[in-house]
């Protein structure tokens, strides 16, 4: 995974659990807040950029015989970073994306609220997976 995408991921780790963060560190609301403006359009690409390496983990299903542990951190990557961006950036998706069908404005309805519940669960995820993805990438493993 590429830096920018491990910036991402932590950036909607941080705004998905910031309700959190901010209940143990009140400091920290100012900072969460200089990323509060941007949260719709971090989430909304980091949804379809989670999208993307889901669906190219997907296509290169092969490595998961040789590279298994690679192969699933990388698709586990990209299924969090999607779930992630889904519900910080529904407002835009739902704007731009799922307004044009009804049906899946529907279903997408659904699919957030399975995934509200969980949504500080999935940002101290992120958070711990971007940092490790970062830790990774500087020891100079597969990223």
């Amino acid at each position: 995974m590429g830096l920018i995408t491990i910036i991402v991921m932590l950036v909607l780790g941080v705004l998905a659990a910031s309700a959190s963060i901010i209940a143990r560190r009140p400091d920290a609301q100012k900072y969460i807040e200089m990323l509060r403006p941007y949260q719709g359009w971090v989430g909304f690409g980091g949804c379809l950029w989670g999208l993307f390496i889901v669906l190219r983990a997907i296509s290169h299903l092969s490595l998961l015989g040789w590279a298994p542990l690679w192969w699933l951190t990388y698709f586990a990557g990209g299924a969090l970073l999607a779930g992630l961006g889904f519900l910080m950036g529904y407002p835009l998706l739902s704007q731009y994306v799922l307004s044009k069908n009804p049906q899946v404005a529907k279903q997408s309805e659904v699919a957030l609220a399975k995934l509200t519940p969980y949504q500080i669960t999935l940002g101290y995820a992120g958070i711990v997976f971007a940092i490790w993805m970062l830790i990774v990438r500087i020891s100079g493993g597969v990223g």
